[in-house]
């Protein structure tokens, strides 16, 4: 028997729990009650467990890859979504080419870095 690995789930900081929650259901994810007064956030085949804990060098370093297929379809989206509402430091670049791959990069309210890879 080979060992085998059914599901990861990274624990993702928030600097202000509720504003993050509403950030990620904003772009999209469902969220639900994790363990411990976690929320999962789940889109697509992606899931996460926020978590109400923070430390600010972790955080500012703390980054999730979302492999997508339109980058610039989650610009618009995520503009709408940044324009519409004050998420306390959350911010978004606008899509760039590198090489033949097309990314784009979103900071979540407490600075964890989102990048969308098309």
């Amino acid at each position: 028997m080979n060992p085998s690995i059914k599901q990861l789930v990274v624990y993702t900081p928030a600097e202000n729990f509720e504003v993050s929650k509403a950030f990620y259901a904003a772009l999209g994810f469902t969220l639900s009650e994790g363990w411990g007064g976690t929320m999962d956030c789940t889109l697509g085949g992606a899931t996460f467990r926020l978590q109400n804990y923070y430390v600010k060098d972790w955080a500012e370093n703390f980054m999730m890859k979302f492999d997508v297929e339109d980058v610039d379809a989650w610009y618009s989206h995520a503009k709408q979504v940044l324009d519409a509402n004050n998420y306390d430091n959350a911010r978004m670049d606008k899509p760039e080419m590198i090489g033949d791959t097309k990314i784009m990069h979103i900071w979540d309210p407490c600075g964890v870095l989102l990048i969308f890879i098309q």
